[in-house]
């Protein structure tokens, strides 16, 4: 009952942050840059669970969000089909996809099973780039706009809205799913493989699951952007933005759903806020996320770890 209220309580503050932001913002800028960091932090979230639950490293999600997003926009722009009829469409050919490539390559483990996810990423972009009747090429696409029940998301404040929903839910869902038996499956799994078959547990159905979880999430994300941007091109699955999502994992905390968060929001507003470095902004971006990997291995969240700590301790002594 205290875990379920914790839970509520820091979404009811994530959610008062999500309200009062906005009023902060200058100009639409502000907004796109607050859409992206949360639309990284869904897909994060999703990989969140794959590599800090599952154990499981992947270095092709920026592919399949990419690919998903290609699949939804096609169908829209393309085919006349319904923005979220074509993110339904998507969602299911990308769930079916990941379940089947996910039979091969998780039966691999560590530096193997990362270079099987990049080498699925690196071919997934070789053919959106050469399949221009489809794709566009390298030169990308535009996108139809996006229109849910006959009213058109043109403003950046519905689509902040939007994407702002689909976080909070996403954090609810995520944080009771750690916490409920099949979470508890999963970090048994993470500790030992082995010793989870041993008592009867299905390792690979699981980590299946959690495969097709995070590649679901990961094409509803980059659907959004690429109907929000109104434009897609093949660098949205590039080998660049699977690192990135990666990073934003490690450096947020591994297996800590706010962690996802924190990290796909600093490694999002971060490059804004170097502009003024010029030709320097890629050096000092780097040495601010090696400085934060040697003083915070466990990732920023474990920052807050380490308040809720001390203020646990001083409680106890008085």
């Amino acid at each position: 009952m205290l875990k379920r209220y914790n839970i509520n309580n820091q979404i009811l503050l994530l959610t008062g942050i999500l309200i009062i932001i906005p009023f902060f913002f200058q100009n639409d800028f502000y907004y796109e840059i607050a859409i992206l960091s949360i639309l990284n932090a869904l897909i994060v979230i999703g990989l969140n669970l794959l590599m800090g639950y599952a154990g499981q490293v992947s270095l092709g999600h920026g592919a399949f969000a990419g690919l998903g997003a290609y699949i939804s926009v096609v169908l829209t722009s393309n085919y006349g089909l319904n923005p979220l009829l074509s993110i339904f469409i998507s969602v299911v050919i990308m769930g079916l996809l990941a379940f089947i490539i996910s039979k091969p390559i998780l039966k691999l483990k560590g530096h193997y099973l990362a270079m099987a996810t990049l080498g699925i990423g690196i071919i997934i972009n070789i053919i959106l780039e050469v399949e221009e009747e489809f794709t566009g090429g390298v030169d990308g696409m535009s996108v139809d706009s996006f229109v849910v029940f006959g009213y058109e998301l043109s403003d950046s404040i519905d689509w902040y809205i939007l994407c702002a929903v689909l976080l909070v839910f996403a954090i609810w869902a995520f944080e009771n799913l750690i916490k409920s038996p099949f979470g508890r499956l999963l970090r048994s799994i993470h500790d030992s493989e082995k010793a989870a078959d041993s008592v009867g547990i299905d390792v690979s159905y699981y980590k299946s699951i959690v495969f097709v979880i995070s590649v679901v999430i990961a094409t509803i994300a980059g659907s959004l952007y690429a109907f929000f941007s109104g434009f897609i091109s093949p660098q949205e699955a590039s080998f660049t933005h699977s690192i990135e999502l990666v990073v934003m994992v490690v450096l947020g905390g591994l297996g800590r759903v706010y962690g996802a968060l924190f990290g796909a929001v600093i490694l999002t507003v971060l490059p804004q806020l170097l502009t003024s470095f010029e030709d320097y902004e890629t050096m000092v971006f780097g040495m601010i996320i090696i400085a934060v990997m040697i003083f915070m291995p466990k990732g920023i969240v474990s920052l807050f770890d380490k308040v809720v700590k001390k203020k646990e301790q001083s409680n106890a002594s008085s």
